[in-house]
């Protein structure tokens, strides 16, 4: 699986859970961790998600938010949060699908070869996915490509970035650990 392919499939497994939220769950508090906002919903979680791929055609076209933020104070959910996130999903899908891409994504975090990049961009929607689907009770499953991807992409990193307060630490998985199972206690997020 190419990178941008993994990509595709997490920002496709985000949108399956977002798409699946209830609206009368929006200002449900969340983890402190899911979040920098000071007290954290789910809609808020939301707009940093929707303000995550508005930024998308951009960072993979090269452009940094230090070259200017259109997107700082824009209201990007609107009046209808969900329909507003999947209509940036489909744009950050399409500018991926185009194969016009960097060679140098420049997140606010520092410059990585795009390849890397799509690995940062697939853990934080894959993995937020799985957390936000696990609390709000929402029935969802990484997919066996996904799983796969991320195997290929991210678990070899998974210490490196552990580091860098990316992950939290490694579980031990149960003896009849599946896949998805296994994935998560390598990266910390598994919640039986």
């Amino acid at each position: 699986m190419t990178p941008a392919e993994l990509f595709l499939h997490a920002d496709a497994a985000l949108r399956e859970v977002i798409d699946q939220i209830d609206p009368a769950d929006f200002t449900a508090p969340v983890p402190a961790e899911w979040s920098q906002l000071e007290s954290p919903t789910l809609l808020g979680v939301l707009g940093r998600h929707a303000y995550d791929e508005a930024w998308v055609p951009d960072v993979i076209a090269g452009h940094a938010a230090a070259d200017g933020d259109p997107f700082a104070d824009a209201d990007l959910l609107g009046d209808d949060p969900i329909a507003s996130y999947d209509s940036l999903n489909d744009a950050a899908a399409a500018a991926v699908r185009s194969g016009l891409t960097a060679e140098t994504f420049r997140f606010t975090y520092g410059d990585y070869p795009a390849a890397e990049g799509f690995a940062h961009l697939a853990t934080y929607r894959a993995f937020q996915a799985w957390v936000i689907a696990k609390h709000f009770g929402i029935p969802f499953h990484l997919s066996p490509e996904l799983i796969a991807g991320l195997n290929e992409h991210v678990t070899p990193h998974a210490d490196e970035w552990r580091q860098w307060g990316v992950f939290p630490p490694a579980i031990e998985p149960p003896a009849d650990a599946d896949d998805e199972t296994r994935l998560l206690c390598a990266v910390g997020f598994w919640i039986p």
